[in-house]
């Protein structure tokens, strides 16, 4: 029995839909969503199976993993219901194992995956933060590696314009503590994500986040005694 592989037909719909974005052609080709739909569930089954080999996901399944396609229009100045791609996130399991992998396809050779910290609230963000001003050389290592240039090329997320507060202007890793997101992605092509290997080549890829989120994780889960 062959890998499980993402159906060109995903593709299509979404191209489709990226032109036809309204509610009444897409109830008029609900019942194609519901089935393209299906076909990311189906992987993302598959995905979280080889992730559980070299990582503990807390994720139950590809079903729950997955994002809805309606989009929250109440405060976005975009009014189109629906998004263009299929997307979802699959959440590591336990304090000790901080972050998550995000999966994103959409054809156009826009999609791709992630290992992710979106979002730090302002004690994980100062923890980061302190851990980086006293010893750089712990990330800077992991980020500078072969390994991670090959995959993901750089460290992405947004940027404070000037360091912040508490931390010296001219310190040696004043472009890693302006940070306030860190994301790790690599992209992907649609003859990529439309192969049969693409399911090893996922997994490979999030295996390869892994000392980023252990780091993180490290960094992230000590306590206020530095255990």
């Amino acid at each position: 029995m062959g890998l499980v592989k993402i159906s060109k037909l995903t593709f299509s719909f979404l191209e489709e839909l990226k032109q036809n974005n309204e509610w009444a052609w897409f109830t008029q080709n609900k019942p194609l969503y519901l089935q393209v739909s299906g076909d990311i569930m189906n992987f993302a089954d598959s995905l979280l199976k080889e992730l559980n080999k070299h990582d503990v996901i807390e994720t139950p399944s590809g079903a729950k993993s997955q994002y809805r396609i309606y989009r929250d229009v109440r405060f976005s100045l975009d009014k189109m219901p629906y998004n263009t791609y299929l997307g979802g996130r699959f959440k590591r399991a336990g304090k000790e194992r901080r972050g998550g992998y995000y999966y994103h396809f959409e054809p156009g050779n826009k999609s791709f995956l992630s290992g992710d910290f979106w979002r730090p609230n302002a004690h994980d963000l100062r923890l980061i933060r302190d851990d980086i001003a006293f010893n750089p050389k712990r990330l800077t290592e992991i980020i500078n590696s072969d390994t991670f240039t090959e995959y993901f090329g750089v460290l992405r997320g947004e940027q404070l314009k000037n360091i912040p507060r508490g931390f010296e202007k001219t310190h040696e890793a004043a472009d890693l503590l302006r940070y306030k997101q860190f994301l790790v992605r690599r992209k992907f092509t649609d003859e990529q994500v439309l192969s049969s290997e693409f399911l090893l080549l996922a997994s490979d890829t999030i295996k390869e986040m892994r000392p980023f989120l252990d780091y993180m994780s490290e960094v992230l889960s000590i306590d206020a005694n530095g255990r």
